[in-house]
């Protein structure tokens, strides 16, 4: 029926995840080439039925249509027309339009007249007839909810009544619970039946219903809802403030709400008490494995008592591999909450005593079944937390390190186990208001939490995430390493120690300084017996890497050939091979780690470790979209996990694809807000990676004067800056700049500097460079031979934009030295690389070139205006009226962090840093691409 096209919700109370289902309603009911028409809505409980009815219900009445409405009731299932009765309530006054048999028969079956009983096709009648003369005056939908819970005569009237709306003003929408039995016979009619949420929805739901739940305990709600709406909404209801914050406090089981106790609870508690045991083990297993909950149970019940849960479709059982699953996880929890905490204990000790070979299971089993201090299960737990930590699962090792802690009987372990749970919090977690509380927690149970390597960690890596204080976050590691010494004694297999060391690598390089370098050298010297190899490698390979990095290629080599799939080890591996140009040779793992970060299933920390290293790794490759891409993905993962200072690593990727597109003003914008978020903290690292950029987007405008002085802030002419290592990566602008600003000298001394030092035996991308170099400060034809040297190392277009850049400088040459053929060969191959990567300002300075050499080439393609999307044109424009990500979101039908991420890509094409100059830089675009 026409009325009913618009069904659906205004966007403030839009059904999160139920778009589609709405569009098809009012495909449904609104474009039917027949008039009148019933559907029927299925699903599990909980999943939104009733959300769905209110809205369609709601978008009704907004267009005119009069609704009458009926729910089941289970108290009145046995009460003959008591649904009727719901339903025609406001029409007891209308009874009078209807001859009077069929009135008399209608009172007297909604309980309004006396008289006989009367006949069903009678009341069946009479209601149509009523139904039909309403809503001959104004269009009618019937929504009714819980028909299995109708009694039986109004399922007959209702099931009448559907299949003879044909013709008629008059909509049916009634839904049932999926699996239960219904006198409603809905033969002949449509079904559609309403899926759990998927992802994204979920988690925009949980947000909007419950904000101050923390991201992590969101994802792990999320998991054990399996997109079931009503779960989702009450499952936080159950948690205390503590546990809705850190997910180190949430159960394993978690606990249900009233409503979800009503839910799910009421089948289990009808099961025979064997039954019942059995599911207890289950639900606390949490494996399937029905090998284990056997012999857990062994003496008292076996799995023939399961018939009865299978019966009541509670569980299902594989009789193939033997396996138990309960049909929503949310039936699970329910078993564990109607147990007594006896009952869970003893569950607990019975599957510990069967998982005498699975360390991690068995500790967590002991762990939930301790009543008190016990520091043989607490250590149990500890070593299992590293087992965890491994696997990449960094809040699985915070929630045994915090029940470990819990079971300690010193308090020197409680605060040293809360210490370690709050440095693998910060380090891989994800969860720094978590960690955060851990560390005061340490703090306060014992004095060691003052003095902890692991607290001193966290802490450090606290302070830089937050205030960014590089110095300080410095001269607190340094010092607690120092402090410490008495008890690591500078031990090589103190985990503690180690750790530290490893944050202090990365404190030495935020802050760009060379003598911050020198406490961190003189600690590795005095570990014994030797410092661990991943540890020593970095050291050489990223602190130094000019002149200390070659000699550890051997071992390195070996670490990537071994890197497996620790998160840790997979990152810190991607660490050491930056700057030796390794990225490429276990970029498996390192996508990996990516596609298991997006699905929630890698630390967050280790998340964003992946997609720096991924996207350093796609900018040399030349694959500057999908590097741009990551860097954006990044920054909306440290906006939504306050990883504020790793933005900045996102923002030098964002801005190098700028400058080697072309893109100077957006390359400038986003290293303007890199040094001015950098200065101030003293993160000197970045200024320099700011410099690279910008040194970069001045080749590309022709300013050699402005490259040639961001160059020299990277590294003095005539010497690779020691730990400074990015000035590897200018060495080669440096020189460029320098001789076309008549600065030979200066350029021949780098030349030189960066053969003295070791980075051509770092890779061949970097050993093209010290080639290219000297070719290009060296007069006349011997500088050809350089250039062929330089342009035949191994696998030269696996850096696409560097090669051409060498083909340009050989070009040049060789056409400066009349070898035209061969120069329009070098240069034609320059141009063809530059098109494909879309490197503006050398093609058109390649174009000159040819152009220069007799050859007519095309003409190259003008900057044409910035081009954004529909979809990107559209965020933009809501932004800036004011709206904020999730006002967007709400009117486009789109998650909040969709927004994010697609404002992060906005911004640089933009050329601004932040929502507050959109208005301006929409209102220059309009101009511009008027113009145009």
């Amino acid at each position: 029926m026409n009325d009913l096209d618009s069904t659906v919700c205004p966007a403030s109370t839009r059904l999160v995840g139920r778009d589609r289902d709405l569009a098809f309603i009012h495909s449904f009911f609104g474009n039917s080439e027949v008039q009148g028409a019933a559907l029927l809505l299925s699903g599990e409980a909980g999943v939104g039925k009733t959300a769905v009815l209110d809205a369609v219900a709601a978008g009704a009445l907004h267009n005119g249509v009069r609704v009458l409405r009926a729910a089941g009731v289970q108290f009145e299932a046995d009460i003959s027309y008591a649904g009727l009765n719901q339903l025609l309530v406001p029409l007891f006054d209308d009874f009078d339009v209807l001859d009077p048999v069929h009135r008399d028969a209608l009172r007297v079956a909604v309980g309004i007249g006396s008289g006989p009983a009367p006949d069903q096709l009678l009341t069946s009648t009479a209601v149509l007839l009523l139904l039909r003369l309403t809503a001959a005056r104004t269009p009618l939908l019937l929504v009714v909810d819980d028909l299995p819970w109708l009694d039986r005569a109004t399922n007959a009237v209702l099931g009448f009544v559907a299949r003879r709306l044909v013709g008629s003003t008059i909509s049916f929408l009634a839904a049932s619970r999926e699996g239960s039995e219904s006198f409603f016979e809905s033969s002949g009619l449509t079904e559609r039946r309403l899926e759990p949420l998927d992802d994204a929805s979920s988690t925009e739901l949980l947000v909007l219903a419950h904000p101050d739940v923390s991201p992590a305990v969101r994802r792990r709600i999320a998991a054990e809802a399996r997109g079931n709406p009503l779960a989702l909404v009450e499952l936080p209801v159950a948690l205390s403030a503590e546990q809705r914050s850190t997910l180190a406090a949430v159960p394993a089981v978690l606990p249900l709400s009233e409503r979800l106790q009503a839910l799910f609870a009421s089948r289990v508690a009808e099961l025979p008490a064997r039954s019942r045991e059995l599911l207890l083990l289950a639900a606390l297993d949490g494996t399937g494995d029905l090998a284990s909950v056997e012999a857990a149970a062994s003496g008292r019940a076996d799995v023939d008592d399961l018939v009865f849960a299978e019966q009541a479709r509670l569980v299902t059982i594989s009789a193939g591999n033997r396996r138990l699953s309960f049909r929503h996880p949310l039936i699970g929890s329910a078993v564990v909450e109607l147990a007594t905490p006896t009952e869970r204990r003893r569950a607990h000790r019975a599957l510990a005593d069967v998982l005498g070979g699975q360390l991690e299971r068995r500790a967590w089993h002991l762990g939930e079944a301790a009543t008190g201090p016990d520091e043989t299960v607490a250590a149990l737990l500890e070593e299992a937390a590293r087992g965890r930590l491994r696997r990449g699962d960094a809040l699985g090792a915070v929630a045994a390190l915090t029940r470990a802690a819990g079971l300690s009987p010193a308090a020197s372990d409680e605060s040293r186990r809360l210490a370690v749970a709050a440095y693998v919090g910060v380090d891989s977690g994800g969860e720094l208001e978590d960690a955060t509380r851990l560390l005061a927690e340490s703090r306060l149970v014992h004095p060691i939490g003052h003095q902890s390597l692991h607290a001193a960690t966290a802490s450090a890596f606290l302070l830089i995430n937050r205030d960014g204080d590089i110095d300080t976050a410095y001269r607190l590691l340094i010092g607690a390493i120092e402090s410490a010494q008495p008890d690591h004694g500078y031990n090589a297999s103190d985990e503690g120690l180690i750790e530290a060391l490893h944050l202090l690598i990365l404190l030495c390089w935020y802050g760009g300084d060379p003598k911050l370098w020198e406490p961190m050298l003189a600690f590795m010297d005095r570990l014994t017996p030797e410092p661990p190899e991943l540890l020593q490698v970095i050291t050489q390979t990223f602190g130094d890497p000019a002149r200390t990095g070659a000699a550890a290629l051997p071992r390195l080599t070996e670490l990537i050939a071994t890197v497996g799939d620790d998160p840790t080890r997979v990152i810190r591996v991607g660490t050491a091979s930056v700057f030796a140009d390794r990225l490429g040779d276990f970029r498996w793992a390192t996508r990996r780690l990516v596609e298991q970060g997006r699905a929630g299933t890698a630390p967050v920390r280790r998340h964003l470790g992946a997609l720096m290293h991924l996207g350093l790794d796609y900018f040399h490759l030349g694959r500057w979209d999908d590097a741009a891409q990551l860097a954006a993905e990044g920054l909306t993962l440290c906006e939504n996990h306050d990883y504020r200072f790793f933005a900045w690593y996102f923002q030098y990727i964002q801005a190098a694809v700028a400058a080697a597109q072309g893109d100077a003003e957006t390359s400038a914008a986003l290293t303007e807000e890199i040094v001015r978020w950098a200065m101030p903290r003293g993160t000197y690292g970045a200024r320099f990676f700011a410099c690279h950029a910008r040194a970069l987007a001045a080749l590309g405008s022709g300013d050699f004067e402005t490259a040639y002085k961001h160059a020299c802030t990277l590294s003095p002419p005539g010497t690779v800056a020691p730990y400074v290592q990015i000035a590897l990566w200018g060495t080669m602008d440096l020189v460029e700049a320098a001789i076309r600003t008549g600065r030979d000298q200066e350029a021949a001394a780098h030349a030189a500097a960066m053969r003295a030092s070791s980075m051509a035996a770092l890779s061949p991308r970097l050993e093209m460079l010290v080639l290219a170099c000297e070719a290009l400060t060296t007069p006349g034809r011997p500088s050809l031979a350089l250039f062929e040297q330089a342009l035949s190392l191994p696998d030269p277009e696996r850096w696409p934009f560097d090669v051409a850049r060498v083909r340009l400088f050989y070009g040049e040459r060789l056409r400066r030295l009349r070898a035209t053929a061969d120069s329009r060969e070098q240069l034609t191959q320059a141009l063809e690389t530059f098109q494909r990567l879309g490197a503006k300002p050398w093609v058109t300075r390649t174009v000159a070139e040819l152009r220069a050499s007799g050859q007519s080439t095309p003409a190259a393609a003008r900057p044409g205006p910035v081009a954004l999307t529909a979809q990107e044109l559209q965020i933009a424009t809501l932004a800036a009226t004011g709206l904020t990500n999730k006002q967007i979101a709400e009117r486009l039908f789109l998650s909040h962090r969709t927004i994010g991420t697609h404002l992060y890509q906005i911004y640089p094409k933009l050329g601004i840093t932040s929502r507050a100059a959109l208005r301006d830089a929409l209102s220059e675009l309009d101009a511009r691409n008027d113009g145009g």
